[in-house]
């Protein structure tokens, strides 16, 4: 999102320092490169909007597949029926992503040979069987202890809503009416009837698919009441047989929100790295995040961002608009128009709050590593935080002032900063990290750093 503003010269001079003092980076800088979900070859994806005890929740269907073998099994903690199930439009998952994905900024150091000349303007860079129909609501299997408490078609899925009494007679139910249900779901269904819960449970029906015209599973959005503010994960390792990622989008009207039943940690972030690193972000972060996750001991989930989605700074994707969050699931957005929402100063441009707040949550889970479900915590903190990636590049110009002689001085040792940097977020090689700058930083400037790694 660009900022295009007049501004007076004092708020001018507090952004100069802001952005462009060494010791004091803050969320601004050219937005160059992002890293959203298309990184992992197995990643989940689910929208929670949540406020008091009601959730909204959006599971992004990941199926690779025919279509006909699809079955998803999601416990809830109460009855659904049919106004309380719903599709949900692809491109909403998409945005969110694209919105909070961690970035990579760039900035430019400015000649420090000539005098601070104030701008008048700034900008901030962009940065089952098919047709087949279902069971009749209120029908049982008494032999099997399973009761379908709702049917019901939305879109291009089969809906059931079942009850049970124990866990073999809820898969044979499942098996004996056409679902594909990997083997060992007995093991892991059976925590959630000892809780009481409910299964929704759907499957596609092909004609109605082959009539929407789609071409993959849109996701399937359903809304509850319960005090519990959790997400099942543990049927999802059932034939899992590689670590999984989940990307978790929490929407809130209050703050931020965490894992209560697992450490909550936020990603390495803030920090300069090699500029070459530009052309190889995707690979640059993929490592960070699995070193990062092995230091963690892999029982950890990462903070990856947390912002008002009033704004962004810097932006990766543009705000989602009214009309998007509530295809997210937002259901407590107030009105404009009646002019009680607060207006808060964002770099001299006022900004509407859209009163939610995202969290974005990223866990990389096995059957061992997470043996239990999710249990959230939503909180009053509005801090701001994003996984962000500074690119600086030295200003290539003639310098003959002194202090254009110090800056040049400076140089190495912010070169090998950035190298000591990558290496440790990446457990790179430093001598393969320090060749791959040399060609980014140039001849003359690179002969000064091995002047200054002679030194020690």
């Amino acid at each position: 999102m660009k900022i295009f503003r007049l501004l007076t010269p004092l708020l001018l001079a507090i952004v100069a320092v802001l952005c462009f003092a060494p010791a004091a980076w803050a969320f601004c800088g050219f937005y160059v490169a992002k890293a959203d979900t298309k990184l992992y070859n197995k990643a989940s994806q689910v929208v929670i909007a949540r406020d008091g005890n009601r959730t909204v929740l959006t599971i992004a269907n990941d199926f690779q597949g025919e279509v006909k073998d699809f079955a998803i099994v999601v416990p809830v903690p109460t009855l659904l029926t049919k106004e309380q199930v719903r599709v949900a439009k692809p491109q909403i998952i998409e945005r969110l992503d694209a919105f909070s994905a961690p970035r990579l900024v760039e900035y430019f150091d400015p000649d420090p040979c000539a005098p601070l000349i104030f701008n008048d303007f700034m900008t901030l860079g962009n940065g089952g069987a098919g047709g087949a129909g279902v069971a009749l609501s209120g029908s049982s299997d008494h032999s099997l202890g399973v009761t379908v408490e709702a049917s019901f078609n939305v879109g291009e899925y089969d809906i059931v809503i079942l009850s049970a009494k124990e866990s073999g007679g809820l898969e044979t139910w499942l098996k004996n009416n056409g679902y594909k249900i990997p083997q060992g779901a007995k093991q892991l269904l059976q925590p959630y009837i000892r809780s009481s819960m409910k299964f929704f449970v759907a499957k596609v029906n092909l004609d109605k698919f082959k009539q929407s015209g789609y071409e993959f599973l849109r996701p399937l959005q359903i809304s509850y009441q319960s005090p519990k503010f959790m997400l099942p994960i543990r049927l999802g390792m059932i034939n899992a047989t590689t670590e999984q990622d989940l990307i978790v989008y929490i929407l809130s009207p209050e703050g931020g929100a965490e894992i209560t039943n697992y450490r909550t940690v936020k990603i390495p972030s803030n920090v300069n790295i090699p500029v070459y690193v530009k052309k190889e972000f995707n690979e640059f972060y993929k490592s960070l995040f699995q070193t990062a996750y092995t230091k963690e001991g892999k029982k950890v989930g990462f903070l990856e961002y947390a912002w008002d989605m009033g704004s962004c700074d810097p932006c990766s994707a543009d705000p989602l608009t009214p009309e998007e969050l509530k295809e997210a699931g937002v259901f407590w957005l107030i009105d404009n128009s009646s002019g009680n929402v607060p207006v808060f100063p964002n770099f001299g441009t006022p900004f509407v709050s859209s009163n939610v707040f995202i969290s974005r949550l990223h866990v990389r889970y096995t059957r061992d590593t997470f043996p239990e479900d999710l249990i959230f915590l939503q909180t009053a903190n509005r801090e701001s935080f994003q996984g962000r990636y500074i690119l600086q590049y030295p200003f290539q110009g003639e310098l003959k002032c002194e202090a254009g002689k110090k800056y040049k001085l400076s140089l190495p040792k912010r070169f090998e900063q950035e190298a000591q940097t990558l290496a440790k977020l990446t457990n790179g090689n430093i001598q393969d990290i320090r060749k791959k700058m040399k060609l980014s930083v140039g001849n003359l400037t690179y002969s000064l750093w091995e002047s200054f790694l002679s030194w020690f």
